[in-house]
Parts: C-alpha cells; structure tokens; sequence
C-alpha cells in the first residue's frame, strides 16, 4: 500500500470573498518539490477570476489517466522487447451531464502516437494489444467511473 500526497494552498489576497469576485489561482505542490499553478477552468470560472496559463483539476484528470496509460505502455513495450524512440498523446476530455444529471467529465479520450525502432515493429494487432494491456493495468483508469478511451494514432 502506497499513499500520495498532494498540497493545495489557496490565499484569497485582495478578493471580495463574500461577493464571489476572488482569485481561483492556487498552487499546487508534490513530493519532490515540484510546484505548479493551478487555477479553476476558464470554462467555468470565467477570466480574470480564472488564470488560464496554470492546471486546472479538469486538465490534470485528463493528464493523469493519460500519463498512467503511457507509463504502463512504456514498461509492457519494453517486457516484449519493442524498442519505443517517441510516444505522444493529445488527450481529451469531454465534461457534460452524466446519466444523474450532473456535470461530469464523461470521457476521456487517449490518443497515443508512438514511434518505434529496431527490427522488432508490432503489428497493428500487436500495437492494440500492448494499448489494451496499458489501460487494463493503469492505476488511475481503474480508479475513475469515466468512460476512458484510447485511440491510438497509427503510423500511415
């Protein structure tokens, strides 16, 4: 058993709280130090109450169910011997209302480009196999009720 640790500091400065006119910037920080800004979307928290340069908790669902797939993609390739030189995904997530009728972030789609060397190239079989055992075994897509989808880019 492992437990992750996750800080969020949120300092309201000169914003009238009570009128609801104040910052949602915030900052987030992890274990080895690394902080990064956060902020609502700016879909939903409109500008300048919303800072949209810094994470938002919609962009960091997706990044998380996508940076899971991709780690676990990596070390299976690597198990059967498939050399992996590039791997990109422009993942999305889509939030609506869900059966309930709450606003939900219902799908995330994977879209993984993944270039490899060597002699050993999987076929697309292969390829969808080596996605399908990534997602079975990724930690955060068994965590979340969301529909998560990969569609990988295929070579031409």
């Amino acid at each position: 058993m492992s437990t992750y640790i996750a800080e969020v500091l949120w300092l309201r400065n000169d914003g009238d709280f009570v009128g609801r006119r104040y910052s949602r910037n915030h900052l987030l920080r992890f274990d080895g130090g690394l902080e990064v800004p956060g902020s609502a979307s700016p879909h939903v928290v409109p500008l300048p109450l919303s800072d949209a340069s810094a994470l938002d908790p919609e962009e960091a669902f997706v990044a998380s169910l996508a940076s899971c797939h991709m780690l676990w993609f990596l070390s299976i390739a690597a198990k059967q011997a498939y050399c992996v030189d590039r791997y990109f995904d422009a993942a999305s997530g889509l939030m609506e209302k869900n059966a309930a009728g709450k606003i939900a972030m219902t799908v995330v789609t994977l879209r993984p480009d993944v270039t490899f060397s060597d002699d050993r190239l999987p076929s697309r079989a292969e390829l969808d196999q080596l996605h399908h055992a990534a997602h079975e075994s990724c930690f955060i897509a068994n965590s979340v009720k969301t529909d998560v989808r990969c569609e990988p880019v295929y070579p031409a």
